[in-house]
């Protein structure tokens, strides 16, 4: 971390006219914001593993290796991972139930990248998992995202001390969603991130059975079906009602 008291521009003995003044502090306000946000740059450059500080993965370079090495390591046995064709997406929930192997098409989930769009100017990161200013939810296909449910619980969940106007949970720009999972669209997952997002799970998804579900496996034709329990040990996400049909 730079210190920045030592970065204190030296004024000269002799006295300077105001203007100069004014001009000599707008130069080191810029340069300390600068400073800022190199620092900010370089903690989320580092901090590019999932919930854990795990290794790399030593059983190859591709990203189902990666993400198996990761569950593994977390004591996860029982997932899947599954290819499927590049046009997925272009297919009906029942069609990719039945590639997958899936239940039922309720047990096909996505994961969401959001922003808190009203969080005060001291939240920019995911430091305080109470009050991130970014939150990744895992809900499913055939339901209803409620954002207002989400809203209500993380108000409750500070004790009321946050005011309610402060959480507004907006979908997160694509490029930021990038930036801070590693994942493009169609391809996000919470498990291995760049950044350690808090996750919220939709409880619905615990209600599944059998209790295993399918979501995004950090490619567009990659997706990773897992048992809901060992999800929740690994994840260790917030339970919220946030869906409806």
């Amino acid at each position: 971390m730079i210190n920045y008291s030592n970065f204190q521009l030296k004024i000269q003995e002799a006295p300077l006219m105001e203007p100069q003044l004014a001009e000599l502090e707008r130069l080191q306000t810029r340069i300390l914001n600068r400073i800022s946000k190199l620092e900010l740059s370089l903690s989320t450059q580092s901090n590019n593993n999932n919930n854990n500080n795990l290794p790399d993965c030593d059983g190859g370079d591709t990203t189902e290796a990666r993400l198996s090495t990761i569950l593994r390591s977390n004591g996860v046995k029982d997932f899947a991972f599954k290819k499927v064709s590049s046009d997925y997406y272009d297919w009906p929930l029942e069609s990719r139930r039945d590639v997958l192997g899936a239940a039922s098409i309720d047990h096909l989930c996505k994961s969401i990248v959001l922003v808190n769009t009203q969080a005060p100017s001291n939240i920019t990161d995911c430091s305080d998992f109470n009050n991130s200013k970014y939150y990744i939810v895992v809900v499913q296909y055939t339901a209803r995202f409620n954002a207002e449910t989400v809203k209500n619980y993380l108000y409750a969940l500070n004790d009321g001390k946050i005011a309610k106007k402060k959480f507004n949970l907006r979908l997160a720009p694509e490029e930021t969603s990038m930036e801070l999972t590693g994942y493009g669209h169609n391809a996000v997952t919470c498990i291995g991130m760049k950044t350690n997002i808090p996750v919220i799970l939709d409880e619905a998804i615990l209600r599944l059975n059998p209790d295993f579900f399918w979501l995004g496996g950090g490619e567009i034709d990659l997706k990773l079906g897992i048992r809901t329990s060992e999800f929740i040990d690994f994840a260790k996400p917030f339970i919220v009602s946030c869906s409806g049909t």
